[in-house]
């Protein structure tokens, strides 16, 4: 099944206060239970946003909520969801969630399944992108050193795709910073039939 897996979405909608968020969910899928757990780990990672950016805080007074498909071939399912709550103050808050999966299984990538295990990847991934922070003159809050294990990620355009979370390394005017990493550029570490070597052979 390398064809693109069907995807639709749902909206979660509330007038008092405003809330309004839509997510994506796969049908169709040959392996139920693959379908069941994709789907499982979706809502999870939403709930848990919107816990974490105050839903049921009574001074929430709105909240948006809607996902983007990045990679969705060669079994690969790659989205992210961006949620954003206003609860008062100067400005709301947005919390970026992505999840990458094997559709024939249902198995949810870490960044650490993308490559081999003895690649020290944070040790290659690292000075990639703080030469990108310099190649681009991008403010920080502290001097970059490297990336966490468990690093943000998504699949996309035959790139690995590291980014932080507002404040995580930059000031809020900054907003999420991204930094794409061709496939071809780390192709010498990447897990042999992993998600970033099946699209490399696409």
């Amino acid at each position: 099944m390398d064809l693109p897996v069907a995807v639709g979405y749902r909206i979660l909608q509330k007038q008092t206060p405003k809330v309004n968020v839509y997510y994506p969910f796969v049908l169709g899928l040959g392996n139920i239970q693959a379908e069941m757990k994709i789907n499982s780990a979706i809502v999870s990672t939403l709930n848990n946003t919107m816990i974490e950016l105050g839903y049921n805080d009574s001074n929430l007074i709105e909240m948006v909520g809607q996902f983007e498909i990045k990679t969705n071939e060669r079994n690969i399912l790659s989205l992210i969801l961006t949620v954003y709550a206003f609860t008062g103050g100067a400005h709301g808050m947005t919390i970026v969630k992505s999840l990458t999966f094997d559709v024939t299984t249902g198995k949810q990538y870490e960044l650490k399944d993308l490559f081999k295990p003895d690649s020290n990847y944070v040790n290659v991934l690292s000075p990639i992108i703080e030469q990108k922070i310099k190649d681009w003159e991008i403010q920080l809050l502290e001097e970059f050193t490297t990336i966490r294990p468990d690093q943000d990620f998504y699949l996309a355009d035959h790139s690995l795709v590291i980014y932080f979370q507002l404040y995580e390394i930059t000031p809020y005017v900054w907003g999420f910073p991204y930094f794409p990493i061709p496939i071809l550029d780390i192709q010498e570490i990447i897990q042999p039939n992993g998600p970033l070597d099946k699209l490399l052979s696409f």
